[in-house]
This record gives structure tokens, C-alpha cells and sequence, in this order.
């Protein structure tokens, strides 16, 4: 992944956001291995790293939670409750079904956190409205200069469509392609609709009647390719990993790899359903992979081979077992193919990573 830089004013407008509610900020600074001193000497436009910025954030919104208010900025992300919500959508098989689960969730907790997507499906295209409303406890966490600026209210509403439109890229392993976003607000200006515009790749809409992201609907139908695996490494560093998914085109050799690990145990699916399962023609798949420099069969070996190793090493699996898993009719069709993969049979792999293992535990003794 290549460096993804913020510049310091972000990181300049967070810290100063913490100090106007009175929370600690050099805590967070220090978590992101920042000095106070060190940013305010740096230009507005001075690259830093997005990973810090990534921590930053999440320091500060450890602070503000401390005041017992829900956070009116980015639906939420790097709090307990949207992390809970992303366990609770997981496990759906599409997009829709994602959406679907989060929208319960949200209804349930709307009366507390005042923040809420609905999903309509009009039969043509699909819109993702986000209703975002601020009472009078949540005003704490907006500082008065802020709401006099016109700054609250269109970067609360804008900035929940971006963590939504870059978190629906991140289940489907694919950027949700969008026709036209609106927002319920003022605009801040034109820089600041051109900077929404460069990241949502399409028209974006000030002073609208809702917020809501609108786009074919049949994106709706596209695959969750993400598991309890990535969900743990993505809310590790979410911040980060969200603004990565927004800069960077996806990689549809990751979200195939994805599809065919979800699809275990049992016989991996054709290209032509992996196709369809992506919304794409099989001829576009292959030159995706192509640019990618690999192949379905290639993928394929590779899954295959991962997770072999893991059920024969980590679980101590049969090779019958492990075959069978891995959806291959007889275990000498298995073997025979490990053994291309890895030039050993199975057993002897698993043998010398046995013998090694005593190697190093006869040294460190």
C-alpha cells in the first residue's frame, strides 16, 4: 500500500477541536507520536501520515467519549457503538443485507446517538440516506465559533456519506460507484463541494432536502467479501484504512480471494459465478487479474494452499479432512496438488515444520 498522507491542518483542527471542549489533547498527539510544539511550526499544506492521523483520531474520540455524548462527526467511526455495528453486519452475504442489518442497528440507537442510515430500493436505483440531528446535550461537542462558521452541519452530514461510501467499498471489495450525493446543509464553499466531488467521483448537492448517497441499484446485490478476520484488522486502524479505500483503486485480486475463503468448505466457485457475484463480465475479471499479474486458477492455488497449511499445522487436520474442505472428490487429487504447490506431500510438510519447531525449541532451551 503506498504512503496516504493528511495534511497538518486536519491534524491542527482536531487538536484545536479537543482543546475548545477542554479535553486533553497532548494524550492523543502522543499516541500518534505527535508534539503540540512540532505541528504548530508546520505549513497548513505539510504532508503527514495518514496512520497518525488514523491515531490521533481514534485518541480523540476515546476523549470525547469520556463525555458521555454521542459524536456528531463520521457516523460515529472509532467509537465502541460503530465498531459493534460492524460485527453486527459482517456476517451478511450482500451489500444489502448489510446495509439492512446496520439499519436496524441504528434504529435501535438512534434515540441515543441521533445518527441513522435508511437504504431505499425503488426499483431502479438505490439511495442511502443518512439523517444526522443534533439535540441540546449533544451541542457540547459543538464548540459556538464552529456553529457561527457554518461549519457543523454540513461537515456532520458529509463527512457520515463518506465513512458509508468508503465502508460499503470495504465489504464488497469494490468502490461503490456513485450517480449524485446529497447534503441537508449549506455549502462551505466550492473548495470544500470540490473536495467531496474528487472523493465521491461524482456531482454533489448542497442545500438538499436529505443526505443520502444515491447509486444503481445494482450494487446493492454485490457480495460481502470481508470476514471476522479483516473486520478485526480494518476497526483496528479504521480511520486509516477508510481514507486508503478512497484514494486507492481496489484490488479485485483481494476481493476474490475473499469470496472464494467465504464459500469454504466445500468446491470453490466457477469465475462465472465469482463474476456475477462482482457485478462484472468474465472477460473484465480476467483483465483485471491480468493487470494485476495473476490469474482465477492462481488465486485459486493460493487460497487453497493457505488454508491447507493453517488446518494441517494449526488444527492437526486429517489429510481426508483437509481435502474434503477444500472441496477436492479424493484426497490423492489433494495430495497431488499440495505437492505442486509446496513440493512436499502434506505430511511431509507438516512433518518438517514439526521437526524444525523442535529445532528451535532445543535451541532456546
Amino acid at each position: 500500500m503506498k504512503d496516504i498522507t493528511v495534511n497538518a491542518y486536519q491534524f491542527s483542527r482536531l487538536v484545536e477541536y479537543l482543546e475548545r471542549l477542554g479535553l486533553d489533547a497532548d494524550a492523543p498527539l502522543e499516541r500518534a507520536g505527535l508534539l503540540a510544539s512540532r505541528l504548530a511550526r508546520l505549513p497548513p499544506d505539510h504532508p503527514l501520515s495518514a496512520q497518525q492521523y488514523s491515531r490521533l483520531y481514534k485518541g480523540a474520540v476515546e476523549q470525547m467519549q469520556t463525555l458521555g455524548q454521542s459524536l456528531p462527526w463520521g457516523a460515529g467511526v472509532g467509537t465502541e457503538s460503530f465498531e459493534l455495528k460492524c460485527h453486527c453486519l459482517i456476517g451478511a452475504r450482500t451489500l444489502g443485507e448489510a446495509l439492512g442489518l446496520a439499519q436496524r442497528f441504528d434504529e435501535l440507537l438512534y434515540p441515543l446517538l441521533r445518527y441513522r442510515i435508511r437504504l431505499l430500493d425503488d426499483g431502479a436505483r438505490a439511495s442511502l440516506f443518512y439523517d444526522c440531528d443534533v439535540d441540546d446535550e449533544a451541542e457540547a461537542l459543538i464548540p459556538e465559533q464552529w456553529t457561527r462558521e457554518g461549519f457543523y452541519l454540513p461537515v456532520s452530514r458529509a463527512s457520515g456519506l463518506l465513512v458509508w461510501h468508503a465502508l460499503c467499498g470495504w465489504l464488497t471489495g469494490q468502490p461503490l460507484e456513485l450517480e449524485s450525493v446529497s447534503v441537508a446543509a449549506p455549502s462551505r464553499g466550492d473548495a470544500y463541494t470540490r473536495r467531496l466531488e474528487d472523493v465521491f467521483r461524482c456531482p454533489v448537492h448542497f442545500d438538499a432536502t436529505e443526505t443520502a448517497l444515491q447509486f444503481d441499484r445494482d450494487f446493492v446485490g454485490r457480495r460481502v467479501v470481508q470476514t471476522v478476520a479483516s473486520l478485526k484488522e480494518f476497526l483496528a486502524n479504521a480511520v486509516y484504512q477508510l481514507i486508503a479505500i478512497d484514494q486507492q483503486q481496489a484490488s479485485t485480486s483481494a476481493a476474490i480471494k475473499s469470496l472464494i475463503t467465504i464459500d469454504l468448505p466445500g468446491a470453490l466457485p466457477s469465475l462465472e459465478s465469482v463474476a456475477a457475484q462482482l457485478l462484472m463480465s468474465e472477460s473484465s475479471v480476467r483483465r483485471r487479474l491480468q493487470r494485476e499479474g495473476t490469474s482465477y486458477q492462481a488465486l485459486k492455488d493460493e487460497v487453497r494452499c493457505q488454508v491447507a497449511i493453517d488446518k494441517l499445522i494449526n488444527e492437526d487436520a486429517k489429510v481426508a479432512e483437509v481435502a474434503e474442505y477444500l472441496g477436492f472428490t479424493e484426497p490423492s487429487s489433494f495430495v497431488r496438488s499440495f505437492k505442486t504447490w509446496t513440493g512436499q506431500t502434506p505430511r511431509g510438510y507438516r512433518d518438517n515444520v514439526r521437526s524444525l519447531g523442535e529445532v528451535w525449541d532445543g535451541s532456546a532451551g
